[in-house]
């Protein structure tokens, strides 16, 4: 079995500068991610996509990365996930990987046992895909709506608002970390998220994105075991 696994890298940010290449806790951000996808016990390949060739050319500092230049179309604010996919698989031929794994290097507190455990749980299951979720801190069915009078209504009914929050059904958000799939699912519909897809659950503290400087702050505001 081949698992692809494509990390996602442009040059340009508009929080951060450079965010993928900065100094996260001692090397760059996009490292967290190759490290942890080497260090994956099901994945076999591994490629950065990024327009830029100083972060390509970092990336290549390990022997065991696969750099793809991708087209600058690929690579702005409006960007899409999925064509960026779409252009690694057609680089490196989509029939030589049975599964592809996107990592996306913003998320640098995923680590190669949560990637190894998501893996396990969509072998196990009947899926044919698997994002990692975190747990909504806030409850959507909480919220409030505002009418064409300016009154405020229920998003869901009037009585949610004003459920106790163990009542609810417990919500889940995307935290970014992990999306994997099968390559054969994958072309045929260029979506990550398909009629069978399964969950991986991680904390709140892990599913940190990186998107600005705050961000990085909050991490640091965190216990040392979670950088380990």
């Amino acid at each position: 079995m081949r698992v692809l696994a494509v990390i996602p890298a442009r040059g340009g940010s508009k929080g951060i500068p450079k965010k993928n290449i900065i100094n996260f806790f001692g090397k760059p951000l996009l490292h967290w991610s190759i490290d942890s996808a080497i260090a994956s016990k099901f994945i076999t390949d591994v490629a950065v996509s990024s327009d830029d060739d100083h972060i390509l050319q970092i990336a290549k500092q390990n022997k065991e990365i696969i750099a793809i230049k991708r087209p600058i179309e690929l690579a702005k604010d409006t960007s899409k996930t999925e064509p960026v996919i779409v252009h690694a698989l057609n680089h490196l031929g989509k029939n030589n990987f049975d599964y592809i794994i996107l990592l996306q290097p913003t998320s640098p507190l995923r680590t190669s046992e949560d990637i190894d455990l998501a893996f396990q749980r969509i072998l196990k299951s009947k899926a044919d895909s698997i994002i990692s979720v975190c747990e909504e801190e806030h409850h959507p069915y909480k919220s409030f709506k505002v009418d064409d009078e300016g009154f405020l209504s229920g998003i869901i009914n009037n009585e949610y608002p004003f459920y106790p929050r163990q009542k609810l059904p417990k919500i889940y958000r995307a935290n970014g970390a992990i999306y994997i799939i099968k390559t054969q699912i994958f072309s045929k519909s260029e979506s990550l998220l398909t009629n069978k897809t399964t969950f991986f659950e991680m904390s709140i503290e892990r599913s940190v994105d990186i998107d600005k400087i705050e961000d990085i702050e909050k991490i640091n505001s965190y216990s040392n075991d979670i950088l380990k």
